[in-house]
This record gives structure tokens, C-alpha cells and sequence, in this order.
């Protein structure tokens, strides 16, 4: 299996869409009011919101965008009125991060990892499908 669509709830999806597209996505569908989809510039993932009459809070859920270049990321979108929870930091799992939130309050995480994003050096042994190492 491969996760490649998430999808995000939204009180206002014409509010929203505009903030992604101002983040960067490229959206590829357009149902407004109700409906947007966007995909990222690296890779084959996509995303949508869609809308509902309340967003939950402190849901839990974090949805996390991997920036080749974190840093410059973030001032760029700073430079066009992004407010971020976060300054881009260092973190012991060895992933440098910033946080933000949509206009609906789902957390964003921007982030670089690299290699230790699925190569950490406490990963688990390769394990076959009959549970062998």
C-alpha cells in the first residue's frame, strides 16, 4: 500500500484553497464551495479539503509537508503574511520543523528530514513477511 490522498476538513473551503495555493500546491480540482483538491511538487501525493459545518479541535492529527529547503520555505511564506506556532527548530528524531495552522486550525508541519525520515538510526529491523528478521 502507498498513502498518497489525505483529506482535510474545512468550514469555509474557498478560504482554505486560497491558503494552500498561497503555501504553494498546485490545486487540480476545483468543486467549490464544497470541495478542493491539491497535489505537491515532489512526489505523487495529493490532498483535499472538504467542507463540513465544524472543524474538531485539537483533533490530534498532524499533516506533515517534507521542504527541501526548510528554512528558505519559511521565510518565503512568512515574506507573503504565513504565521507560523513554530520557528523552523531542531528536534531530537533528528528533523528540523515549523508549525502552522489553516484558516480551519489543522496543524501543519513543515519539515526536512532526509534519510532519517524512514532510515532513523533506532529503526527496526527489516522484518519478511512471516515475521523473520
Amino acid at each position: 500500500m502507498d498513502l498518497n490522498q489525505v483529506t482535510l476538513p474545512s468550514t469555509d473551503v474557498v478560504r482554505s484553497a486560497a491558503f494552500y495555493r498561497t503555501l504553494g500546491f498546485t490545486q487540480i480540482v476545483s468543486s467549490l464551495p464544497s470541495y478542493a483538491r491539491f497535489e505537491c511538487s515532489i512526489g505523487g501525493a495529493t490532498f483535499s479539503l472538504h467542507q463540513v459545518a465544524s472543524v474538531p479541535e485539537n483533533s490530534g492529527v498532524v499533516v506533515y509537508f517534507e521542504c527541501v529547503d526548510l528554512d528558505a520555505t519559511c521565510q518565503q511564506l512568512k515574506d507573503r503574511g504565513v504565521i507560523f506556532d513554530t520557528p523552523p527548530t531542531d528536534q531530537s528524531w533528528l528533523w528540523r520543523e515549523a508549525h502552522l495552522r489553516d484558516p480551519d486550525g489543522n496543524v501543519i508541519c513543515l519539515y526536512r528530514a532526509g534519510d532519517a525520515r524512514r532510515n532513523p538510526p533506532w529503526r527496526l529491523p527489516h522484518r519478511g513477511s512471516d515475521g523473520a528478521i
